[in-house]
């Protein structure tokens, strides 16, 4: 029988190693350092996609069982995680986003909080080149806390944490996967990251399609017929001749949908179907009653102007819109519910948590605040309420404006308290008098002679009477009214002036239907709405 040579010397054959003679711990010593030498940034990289596929899987998850109705609260981590952040936004802070974003404050947040992931993704990786550990927890703590945003929204069940678990723990296998790549020799780009990452992002795509119920609410809304209303659909309504002066770069007397301002507390606008809607009236009533889409269609709907205001909105802002809104009268369905004496406030709560204390008396005067169906002629855009609103003339949106309504509940303002008087707003929110200059813009320069010095004032449910002008400080000058079809929109005004070449400062004020001018000492928005006159300066030459 021939004998076989050995590398290691002729007639001697090779032991296997075992943990004697150290084999086995030089294997592991080699492992360790390929994932401690690795480059910082590929760790880093390694971080962020796990943080991606949690927040895909959780809100996937998420969003699946929030389409399937097996969560009536916001099973949704990143969602909930963005609608605790707007639920403890002090007034100071709300008032610095919406000066800095605007409308777009929603995609600030959003872009914030892609910002702070990333960085505590790829923390997380860094540190788990020499720290698999300690990583694996500060995803387990990041989990955690997403939990708990999920449990601390409105409606939350017992099952809707399983998202932000599931999610947190394939970001942990990813993560350490990741390493056993690099033990193996796997570096650089490898296709499993760009895969793996892209898919966590897909998933979060999707998850956010689901969580807001996008493709069924679409169907629903689309197949909406409305009702023709006592006054017949239309932009503008019968009656509005004259409203509008054609001046160009003054704002259009009625606001398309598109151009409408959005201000709300909603993260993801919610995409309500509506055959599963009701509004309830519960609360400080003789008769509960619950109103469902079908029923609310057979009643008879009327059309009225109305313009809306945010109480953030700064001297000379853009947050106030004037629409033609169609709906129910709020007070006819009151009527039915017969509020019980001593009751003075109702609570409006939107499907989102949101809620609103107003007035019951501006619920119940003749002043037609809605149970808002149609907004411009068409079925109310997602983002503005569908299917159904509140719009109440002369008060602040805060107060009064709930979008996604859902429920009316009955009860007094020693009891209750909508979602941003405990914040530290005022709990009456009336709108205040105040006139705007569209055009010319503030830093414009304009041709001497003949200036359309124009814009728009309002005072709901009070009207406006007079609009007056002043340049450089001198004698307040009468401006040109539009007509005036409702008390409860704003109003055009125009004003010739005769412009000499020169810097000049222009302002503006009005007087509403009650006599009263517009108040002239400067206020910030908090805690009952901006004054002052709007002043801008001017370039003539």
């Amino acid at each position: 029988m021939a004998t076989s040579t050995s590398p290691l010397g002729r007639g001697l054959t090779p032991s296997a190693p075992d943990s004697s003679d150290g084999g086995s711990s030089s294997a592991t010593t080699g492992a360790t350092e390929a994932t401690e030498h690795r480059p910082w940034w590929l760790a880093a990289l390694d971080g962020v996609v796990a943080g991606a596929v949690a927040v895909g899987v959780s809100s996937l998850l998420g969003g699946a069982m929030t389409f399937l109705s097996f969560s009536t609260g916001t099973p949704s981590p990143l969602t909930a995680l963005a609608g605790a952040f707007i639920d403890r936004t002090p007034p100071w802070l709300k008032d610095a986003a919406i000066r800095a974003f605007g409308t777009y404050d929603k995609t600030a947040l959003l872009v914030g909080m892609v910002l702070v992931l990333v960085l505590v993704s790829a923390a997380a990786g860094v540190l788990s080149r020499r720290r698999p550990t300690a990583a694996y927890v500060v995803l387990a703590i990041g989990g955690a806390l997403a939990a708990l945003a999920v449990t601390g929204r409105p409606q939350a069940g017992a099952f809707d944490v399983v998202p932000a678990v599931v999610g947190t723990v394939a970001a942990i296998l990813v993560l350490a996967r990741t390493r056993a790549d690099d033990a193996a020799g796997v570096a650089g780009l490898t296709r499993r990251r760009v895969l793996v990452g892209g898919g966590g992002v897909v998933a979060a795509w999707l998850g956010s399609r689901l969580d807001s119920g996008v493709g069924q609410a679409t169907s629903s809304r689309a197949a909406v017929q409305l009702p023709t209303p006592a006054t017949a659909l239309a932009t503008p309504p019968p009656g509005a001749a004259g409203a509008s002066l054609d001046i160009p770069g003054v704002t259009s007397w009625v606001v398309p949908n598109a151009d409408f301002y959005r201000i709300d507390t909603a993260f993801v606008v919610p995409h309500l179907d509506t055959a599963s809607w009701q509004l309830k009236v519960v609360g400080e009533v003789e008769q509960e009653i619950t109103l469902d889409w079908k029923t609310l269609l057979t009643k008879p709907l009327v059309q009225k102007v109305v313009t809306l205001t945010c109480v953030s909105n700064e001297v000379g802002g853009n947050l106030v819109g004037n629409a033609v809104w169609t709906g129910w009268p709020v007070r006819e369905l009151l009527a039915l519910a017969k509020p019980k004496a001593g009751a003075d406030m109702v609570l409006s709560r939107s499907s989102d948590g949101f809620t609103a204390g107003t007035p019951i008396g501006a619920l119940t005067d003749d002043r037609d605040a809605l149970l808002a169906v149609a907004m411009n002629g068409e079925a109310l855009p997602f983002e503005h309420g569908f299917p159904v609103r509140l719009v109440v003339p002369g008060l602040y949106g805060y107060v009064s404006a709930t979008k996604w309504l859902t429920e009316l509940k009955v009860t007094r303002f020693a009891a209750d308290e909508g979602y941003w008087t405990p914040r530290g707003w005022s709990a009456l929110g009336p709108v205040k008098t105040a006139s705007r200059v569209d055009v010319p813009t503030d830093g414009a320069r304009v041709t001497a002679g003949k200036v359309a010095v124009a814009g728009v004032a309002w005072a709901q449910h009070r009207g406006i009477t007079s609009v007056e002008v002043q340049v450089d400080g001198g004698a307040w000058q009468t401006a040109r009214l539009a007509v005036e079809p409702t008390v409860d929109a704003w109003r055009q005004w125009v004003y010739e002036w005769d412009a000499a070449p020169g810097r000049h400062t222009v302002a503006v004020r009005a007087t509403d239907g009650s006599g009263a001018l517009q108040p002239s000492t400067p206020a910030d928005p908090a805690p009952d709405g901006a004054q002052g006159y709007h002043t801008i300066s001017v370039q003539v030459g």
